[in-house]
Parts: structure tokens; C-alpha cells; sequence
């Protein structure tokens, strides 16, 4: 079913959606989806830092005592 939308159903849709809800209540709405994205990305970033570091804390120095003086 949807493999038949072409351009103009695309175009229909859109003016259709704009004229529902205005270019005010499209623009805002975008940018919250733009601010959810961001937030989404930060707290991605923040999870893989978060892991990284508790890596690196279990993280346990294996060298023997001996070599450990020769450096």
C-alpha cells in the first residue's frame, strides 16, 4: 500500500498536514523533535562514557612484581 505513494501523494499529505495544524504548531513541534533527538544522542554518549570508565577501574595491573622494578 504504501509503496504506491509517489511524490505528489507526498505533496498532498504535507499541505493536508499544514493546513490541520498550522506552520506554527509544525515548527514547534519539530523542534522538540529535534531537542529529543539531541537528548537522546547526549545520553547515548554519556552511557558509553559511563561504561568506559568502569572498565578502565576494573581494569587490574597483571605484571609480575619483578618486572614491575626493572621499569
Amino acid at each position: 500500500m504504501l509503496n504506491n505513494i509517489g511524490l505528489p501523494g507526498i505533496l498532498l499529505i504535507a499541505v493536508v498536514v499544514l493546513v490541520l495544524f498550522g506552520r506554527g504548531k509544525i515548527s514547534s513541534l519539530m523542534g522538540e523533535v529535534g531537542k529529543g533527538i539531541t537528548a537522546f544522542k547526549r545520553g547515548v554518549d554519556d552511557s558509553k562514557k559511563e561504561l568506559e570508565d568502569e572498565v578502565s577501574e576494573a581494569a587490574v595491573d597483571v605484571t609480575p612484581e619483578s618486572e614491575k622494578d626493572k621499569a
